[in-house]
């Protein structure tokens, strides 16, 4: 299988690159490469090219940024993924398009399915909307994979900021109020790869890991994990803090927005791992091993 990767250079396209590599044809490119916000580049790019799948892992993922420059939001989450679509479909090709919890509006108290009515409350949130629709208007067969709180070791994300703050800092304080659930990058890797074959079903996908959290539970977790492992840190606990609080958010954020994953664990017959495993995969293998090396 001949795969290309946009936004190799980013926290899960680097993932899905590595993790890849070994076992595919991989043509990558990273944002100074070929920027969706350039649509111009797109066809020159891939056109030449042969390959069976191309994931889209990049996108405007700035929450206030999107709500500021909401041209630039629609332009990069939106309508680069239809010419993606596009080119995909001409080439006989499945797009594998990552979108985001952001599509739903939090007012939920139970994780959303696939089939739950997705409705924004940002510009972020609707970008990357409008590219889910365009993307499958475009073709049914392609796939919109959904994800969560992304963390991996290829780019720092909130779990690396709360050790870091901890690390400096007697007392830390995180969101209590808005839950969702942490996804690893290396388990959206293998839990997506039954889905790169044209033989799967195409259309929406939820990929996260199991259960769901606070941003408060998340990083407690994460901080209980490094003292697991015997890392110093000078905060042992995390304060909770309100989404209210965080005066310098622009963008409203959906306040639960965890994914139910029972659609992908029927197709594949497994169940992704619990996120307090996941974190604990990645406090020992990538923070304890960094800090001991």
């Amino acid at each position: 299988m001949r795969v290309v990767i946009i936004g190799a250079g980013g926290r899960l396209g680097g993932a899905l690159l590595r993790e890849y590599s070994r076992e595919r044809s991989l043509t990558a490119f990273n944002r100074q490469q070929l920027n969706l916000a350039e649509p111009e580049q797109l066809r020159p790019k891939l056109e030449p090219l042969g390959f069976d799948v191309l994931i889209n892992a990049a996108g405007q993922t700035n929450v206030d940024r999107c709500e500021t420059e909401p041209d630039e939001a629609f332009a990069v989450n939106a309508e680069a993924p239809r010419l993606l679509a596009e080119i995909c479909g001409e080439k006989g090709a499945r797009l594998v398009h990552f979108s985001t919890d952001y599509v739903f509006d939090g007012a939920n108290s139970e994780p959303y399915h696939e089939e739950d009515e997705p409705r924004a409350i940002s510009v972020y949130g609707e970008s990357k909307l409008e590219g889910e629709r365009r993307v499958l208007s475009a073709d049914a067969n392609h796939i919109v994979a959904r994800v969560s709180w992304v963390f991996g070791p290829d780019r720092p994300s909130f779990i690396d900021w709360i050790i870091e703050q901890a690390r400096q800092h007697a007392r830390v304080a995180a969101v209590a109020d808005k839950v969702s659930t942490p996804t690893y990058t290396l388990d959206i890797a293998n839990r997506l790869r039954p889905l790169l074959n044209r033989s799967a079903p195409g259309g929406v996908w939820h990929l996260a890991n199991r259960g769901a959290c606070s941003w408060r539970e998340y990083g407690q977790w994460a901080l209980d994990c490094c003292r697991a492992e015997g890392l110093s840190l000078r905060a042992r606990e995390v304060d909770a803090i309100t989404l209210a609080d965080v005066k310098t958010f622009i963008a409203p954020r959906p306040v639960y927005t965890a994914l139910a994953t029972k659609k992908l664990e029927q197709f594949t017959g497994s169940a992704p791992r619990h996120w307090r495993a996941a974190v604990a995969d990645y406090v020992c293998t990538h923070v304890a091993a960094a800090q001991n090396s």
